[in-house]
C-alpha cells in the first residue's frame, strides 16, 4: 500500500508493500499537463490508515528578495510491521538545496554537501553493495524533483525537512514565489505560510491558485503593512474534502504569490549588513531606449510542420509589437541565408506589413548554417551603427531561434562561438532560443552569455507561440544600455558583477559584495549608463544601519541572509564564467564556485548532497545522493532503479524491434523489451562495402556501399552515407540492387528495372516490391522478412550533398540464431546494463558506463532519426550512443565487416 503526498516544494510519502506484508502495489505512470509523473496506486487489502500523514508545513521567509523555504512533513507508521516510506520533493530549478534531514524516533540523519566527484565515489560504493540512491529528475519546465526512501519501524514516525534558497528574479515588474501543492489525500495539519520583509516597502502583494474555490478563498489570510507581509493558508480536514463524504482533496495545483517593492530613488536600494552589501537597481519612470533588432530564424527541414507554423504566428505578433522608433531586420536560414532587406528598416506600419509578407513565406527545408546566419545579422547591425542610420543611444540585439545543431558550413561549435564573439565585439547582445530538445542547449547558452545575452528553451507544445512572445516581451523595452556600477576600489571586494549590457523594463539588476572594513559606515556609489536622451549618471552615498533598524522584526529574518545572498549570486555568476572564459578563467571560476558551494552548503552543479539512512534488518547502513541538474540534463525525465536512472522520452518503441541504418550512417538497434535503443556510427572512406546482414540458414545477405559528398566542404568533415544496397536470397534465386537512381531486380535470371520516379507494385513468386514515388521501397520476401529502403533526395544543385539511402529491417525475429553482420548480430537481441550516469565532456548530454558483451564502455545519451513516417524531418529515437565505430558493442572490429563486392559474402 502507498500513501502519497505531493507539494512544490512537492512531497510524496509513499508506503509500499514489504515482501512479508499484505500490501500489493499496482503502479502505472501518467503524465499531467506539465510533465509531472503521478503514481496511480491500487489497494488490495489493508487500510491506508496504517500510515498516517500527520502534518505538512511549507514555511517561506523572504528578506530583501532572498527566499528561504523550509518544508516539514511528519508521518506515523501505525502498522505492526515496518514499512518503506518514499519521499519526493519538487522545488524551483533556480533554487539551491541547502539542507535535507530525516528524524526517525528522535534520531536525526542530516545531508552533507560534498564535492560531486567525492559524492559520486560514495554513490558507486552504495551501488556495488546493492544499496539504493535518491536521484534528481526534471519535473515540468520550472521544477525539479529528488526522492529518497526510508524504512520505518512499526509504531514509529519520521519527520522529513527540506530547505532551499533562491534569489527571486523580477520579471514584468513583479517577483513570484511558486509553491506546488498536490497532497493527493487529506492531511491532518496542513499549512502554507509566507513572511516577506522588504526595507524599501511593499508596493503590492497578490496571490492565486486554481484550486481556491469560493469556500477555500476566505481561508487565505493576508496582512500587508508598509515593509512586511504575512500570508497563510491552513484548511482543516473537512475543508480540504471534495465533498462531505469524500476522502479526496480539493487542494491540487500551484500556489502563486506575486509582489513588488516601492521604487523612488534613481540610485536604487543599497543595504549594508555585517560587512556585506547588496545593491538593487531598477529605477522608476525611465524613458524607453530605441532598439535595433535582427530576428534570425531557422528554416531548416527539422523546423517543418507545427514548429514553423508557431514561429511564423509568433513573429507576426512580435512585429506588431515593435515600437515606431525601433529598427529591425529579418534573416531566415537553412544552408542558404536569406535577408528580408540588406539593411535595417524603421518599424513603420508600411515596413512592418512588408516584413509580415516575408514571414508568411518562410518555409522549412534544407540544412542548418547557424554560423553564417548570425554573422550576417552582426554585419547588418554593425553597418547601421557605422552609417548612423539608427539613433546613437539605442540598444542593438540579435534574437536567434533554432531547433537543431549546425549541419552545414561551419559545424565546429567552438569555432562558431569564437567567430560570433569576435564579430560582435561587445557591441550588441545575442539572445538564443532553442526550440525543443534536439538543440545543443549548452552551445546556445554559452554563445549567448559570451555576448551579453541569455538562452531560453522553447518547449514543443501548444503554447510555444506564447513562449516566444513572452521571451520577446522581456527584452522588448530596454531602458538603459552599457550600465556600469562604480564603488571605491579601496573599500569593497568580491563584487558579483559591475557591468551589464542592458536594463530591461520590469527587470532588476542586483549587485553584492564585501566591505574591506566591517566597521565602515558609508559607501560611495556611482551608476552610469546610456539613456534614451542623454547619458544616465547618478551618484550617492549608502549608509550602514543597525541590524535592528533595517530588520526590526526578527521573525522575518533567517540567519545572515545578506552574506548568503552574496554567495548565491557569486556562485551563479561563477558558473556562467566557467562556461565562457579562457581555460585558466574557467578553472579558477570552477574552483571558486566549488569552494563557496561547500562553504555555504549549496547543492550546485559542482556539488552533491549525500544523506545516510539508518540500518535495518534487511540491509546495512544506506545512502542517497541528490545532484543539481543542468538544463540539458532536464531533457531526461527518467525512472529510477537501484543502480541507475534511465533517461526516457515520449518515444514509443514498437513491440517488434526495427533495426536500421540511415543518415551519416547511423545504426539504430531497438530493444522493445528494455524500452530503449542502442546506436552507433561508422566512419570509413566512400566506396567501402559493408556486410549488414548475413544469415547462412535462410541464405539472406544484405551489403551496403557508402558514398561521400559530391565535394568536401572545406569547413566540415567528409560525410559518408549509404548510396547502394545489394540484397541476396540464395534459396529464392533473388538479387536486388538498389541505388539512388534505380532499382535492378533479378529473380532466377529474369531481370527488371524499376525507377524511383514511379509508384510501382511488383508481385513475384517469392518476393513483392512496392515503390512509393521518390520516397521508399518495401521488399517483402515470402514467408520471411520485410525490408524498407528510404530514399533521401537532395537538391540537385546542392554544392556538396547528394541523394542517399536508409535501410530498415522489419520482422527481424524471422531470421535464424546464426544471423550476423553489422545489423544482423543484433536481430536476436543484446543484453546490456547501464549505470553511473554523469555529466561527461559534452555537458549537454548525460554519459554513463555500459556493460555489454563483456566490455565496460563509455556511452552517451542522445537521439537518432527514424525517417519512415517523415522522410524529411524524421522522428527522434532516444538511444545510448556507443563511440568509436561501435567498439565494444559490435563483434570484432569494423574492418571485419568489409566485403569485396555488393553481392559478395566475404
Amino acid at each position: 500500500m502507498w500513501t502519497v503526498l505531493l507539494l512544490c516544494v512537492s512531497v510524496y510519502l509513499c508506503i509500499p508493500s514489504r515482501s512479508y506484508g499484505a500490501f500489493i502495489i499496482s503502479r502505472d505512470d501518467q503524465q499531467d499537463s506539465d510533465g509531472t509523473v503521478l503514481k496511480l496506486l491500487k489497494k488490495r487489502s489493508v487500510d491506508s490508515a496504517r500510515i498516517e500523514v500527520q502534518s505538512v508545513k511549507i514555511d517561506c521567509k523572504v528578506a530583501s528578495r532572498f527566499a528561504h523555504t523550509v518544508m516539514t512533513s511528519t508521518a506515523l507508521n501505525k502498522a505492526n510491521v515496518s514499512q518503506e516510506v518514499f519521499f519526493e520533493v519538487e522545488l524551483p530549478k533556480t533554487a539551491f538545496i541547502t539542507n535535507f534531514s530525516m528524524e526517525i524516533d528522535s534520531k536525526l540523519y542530516v545531508g552533507e554537501v560534498k564535492e560531486k566527484e567525492k559524492a559520486k565515489k560514495q554513490y558507486e560504493k552504495a551501488v556495488s553493495s546493492g544499496q539504493t540512491a535518491g536521484l534528481v529528475k526534471a519535473s515540468g519546465r520550472k521544477m525539479e524533483k529528488f526522492s529518497v526512501s526510508v524504512n520505518i519501524a512499526a509504531k514509529s514516525n519520521v519527520t522529513f525537512t527540506l530547505t532551499y534558497e533562491e534569489l527571486l528574479q523580477r520579471h514584468f515588474g513583479k517577483y513570484e514565489i511558486v509553491i506546488r501543492v498536490t497532497p493527493k489525500q487529506l492531511v491532518q495539519h496542513f499549512e502554507i505560510a509566507a513572511d516577506i520583509y522588504e526595507p524599501q516597502g511593499i508596493a503590492f502583494l497578490d496571490y492565486s491558485a486554481a484550486f481556491l474555490t469560493n469556500e477555500l478563498l476566505p481561508l487565505v489570510e493576508k496582512t500587508v503593512t508598509d515593509k512586511k507581509a504575512h500570508l497563510s493558508f491552513s484548511p482543516t480536514l473537512d475543508q480540504q474534502r471534495k465533498c462531505p463524504d469524500c476522502d479526496g482533496t480539493l487542494i491540487d495545483g500551484y500556489f502563486y504569490i506575486n509582489y513588488d517593492v516601492n521604487r523612488v530613488q534613481d540610485l536604487g536600494d543599497i543595504q549594508i549588513v555585517n560587512g556585506y552589501f547588496v545593491h538593487f537597481f531598477a529605477p522608476a519612470d525611465l524613458q524607453r531606449l530605441p532598439k535595433n533588432v535582427v530576428f534570425v530564424i531557422d528554416r531548416s527541414g527539422s523546423m517543418s510542420g507545427k514548429k514553423m507554423e508557431q514561429t511564423r504566428e509568433a513573429l507576426l505578433t512580435i512585429l506588431d509589437d515593435l515600437y515606431v522608433e525601433d529598427h529591425f531586420g529579418l534573416i531566415s536560414f537553412d544552408d542558404k541565408i536569406v535577408k528580408w532587406r540588406p539593411s535595417l528598416s524603421k518599424a513603420t506600419k508600411e515596413n512592418v506589413n512588408a516584413a509580415k509578407e516575408f514571414v508568411k513565406a518562410i518555409a522549412a527545408m534544407g540544412w542548418t548554417n547557424i554560423n553564417d546566419a548570425v554573422l550576417r545579422a552582426v554585419d547588418i547591425l554593425t553597418a547601421a551603427k557605422k552609417n548612423n542610420t539608427v539613433p546613437e543611444n539605442s540598444a542593438s540585439m540579435i534574437i536567434l531561434l533554432t531547433d537543431g545543431d549546425p549541419t552545414y558550413g561551419e559545424k565546429n561549435l567552438d569555432t562558431i562561438k569564437n567567430n560570433v564573439q569576435n564579430a560582435i565585439g561587445g557591441n550588441m547582445s545575442l539572445f538564443c532560443l532553442g526550440f525543443g530538445f534536439d538543440v545543443d542547449y549548452s552551445f546556445l547558452d554559452v554563445m549567448a552569455k559570451q555576448n551579453d545575452g541569455l538562452a531560453r528553451r522553447i518547449y514543443e507544445a501548444s503554447d510555444a507561440i506564447l513562449q516566444l512572445q513572452g521571451f520577446y516581451d522581456e527584452v522588448a523595452s530596454p531602458l538603459l544600455s552599457e550600465v556600469h556600477f562604480n564603488y571605491p576600489e579601496d573599500k569593497v571586494n568580491s563584487l558579483t558583477g559591475s557591468y551589464f549590457k542592458q536594463l530591461f523594463n520590469g527587470s532588476e539588476i542586483v549587485i553584492a559584495g564585501q566591505l574591506n572594513d566591517i566597521q565602515m559606515n558609508d559607501l560611495a556609489v556611482e551608476v552610469s549608463a546610456q539613456g534614451a536622451g542623454n547619458d544616465f549618471v547618478v551618484k550617492g552615498q549608502a549608509s550602514a544601519q543597525k541590524w535592528d533598524t533595517i530588520f526590526p522584526d526578527q521573525e522575518y529574518i533567517f540567519g545572515d541572509f545578506t552574506e548568503r545572498l552574496w554567495a548565491y549570486l557569486t556562485i551563479q555568476q561563477l558558473l556562467d564564467k566557467k562556461d565562457k572564459g579562457t581555460p585558466e578563467e574557467k578553472a579558477n571560476a570552477t574552483a571558486e564556485a566549488l569552494e563557496l558551494s561547500l562553504k555555504y552548503n549549496f547543492v550546485t552543479p559542482l556539488t552533491s548532497m549525500v544523506v545516510t539512512k539508518p540500518e535495518n534488518e534487511d540491509k546495512p547502513e544506506d545512502a542517497f545522493i541528490a545532484d543539481k541538474l543542468t538544463e540539458d540534463q532536464r531533457k531526461f525525465t527518467g525512472t529510477s532503479t537501484p543502480s541507475q536512472t534511465v533517461p526516457q522520452t515520449g518515444y514509443s518503441y514498437a513491440s517488434s524491434p526495427v533495426n536500421f541504418v540511415d543518415g551519416d550512417p547511423h545504426f539504430i538497434i531497438e530493444l522493445p523489451d528494455k524500452n530503449d535503443a542502442l546506436c552507433f556510427n561508422i566512419n570509413d572512406k566512400p566506396g567501402t562495402i559493408f556486410n549488414l546482414v548475413k544469415d547462412p540458414l535462410t541464405g539472406t545477405v544484405v551489403n551496403g556501399q557508402t558514398i561521400g559528398d559530391k565535394k568536401v566542404d572545406p569547413a566540415s568533415k567528409n560525410n559518408t552515407y549509404f548510396g547502394c544496397f545489394g540484397i541476396i536470397h540464395e534459396k529464392f534465386g533473388i538479387r536486388l540492387m538498389v541505388s539512388t537512381q534505380e532499382i535492378l531486380v533479378s529473380e532466377h535470371g529474369k531481370q527488371t528495372k524499376l525507377f524511383w520516379s514511379d509508384n510501382t507494385s511488383v508481385k513475384g513468386l517469392n518476393m513483392d516490391l512496392q515503390v512509393t514515388k521518390d520516397r521508399s521501397l518495401t521488399v517483402t520476401l515470402r514467408n520471411s522478412v520485410k525490408f524498407v529502403i528510404m530514399l533521401h533526395k537532395v537538391w540537385k544543385k546542392h554544392p556538396y550533398h547528394q541523394d542517399y539511402l536508409g535501410f530498415y529491417t522489419l520482422d527481424s525475429h524471422l531470421f535464424s540464431q546464426r544471423v550476423h553482420g553489422l545489423l544482423g548480430q543484433f536481430y536476436n537481441g543484446v543484453q546490456f546494463e547501464v549505470s553511473e550516469l554523469f555529466a561527461g565532456k559534452d555537458v549537454d548530454k548525460l554519459d554513463a558506463f555500459m556493460l555489454v558483451k563483456g566490455h565496460r564502455i563509455l556511452v552517451t545519451r542522445g537521439w537518432q532519426k527514424d525517417f519512415r513516417n517523415d522522410v524529411k524531418n524524421g522522428e527522434n529515437v532516444p538511444c545510448w550512443f556507443i563511440h568509436n565505430n561501435g567498439t565494444g558493442l559490435i563483434d570484432g572490429d569494423l574492418t571485419d565487416y568489409i566485403v569485396s563486392g555488393l553481392f559478395k559474402t566475404n
